[in-house]
């Protein structure tokens, strides 16, 4: 009888524990999305098929990203540069509510939906302070093998 008693006793333990634990993660969570951040930068990675957009702080933490998939666009309809439009509209009212004002953005990949994207940004009244394209480009990469002779 004992033992049974033993067991209720550490699992209320837990539950408490547990139930501490998840209010310290929720005011974790809380203290991180009203988090007030003037500066950002904002990566838009257009691609053939999607366009992710994601926003970070200065040190390179997100703070938030969506995609065309993410704001409900699905198939070929992702990759127009409509679907990126809103994509930014959408990150654009995020840096609003955290606060951001300055943005610095990176642009990499190739798509429909650069240009739309920074131009979405801007109008929706973020202040963009450089564009800077970081598409990789190959440099012919390292020497080839020598030619085997039979």
């Amino acid at each position: 009888m004992g033992k049974i008693h033993l067991t209720k006793e550490n699992q209320e333990e837990s539950i408490k524990e547990g139930e501490s634990v998840e209010k310290a993660v929720l005011k974790d969570a809380a203290k991180s999305t009203t988090q007030r951040v003037s500066e950002g930068k904002v990566y838009v990675s257009s691609s053939y098929n999607n366009t992710i957009i994601t926003l970070t702080n200065m040190r390179g933490q997100v703070l938030a990203w969506k995609s065309a998939g993410s704001v409900g666009f699905k198939g070929t309809k992702k990759a127009t540069s409509f679907a990126a439009s809103k994509v930014a509209e959408t990150i654009a009212n995020i840096c609003k509510k955290i606060g951001v004002e300055k943005v610095n953005v990176l642009i990499s990949g190739i798509g429909a939906g650069r240009e739309s994207s920074v131009r979405t940004l801007t109008n929706q009244g973020l202040n963009v302070v450089s564009i800077k394209d970081v598409t990789p480009i190959p440099h012919n990469g390292c020497r080839a093998r020598k030619i085997r002779r039979v």
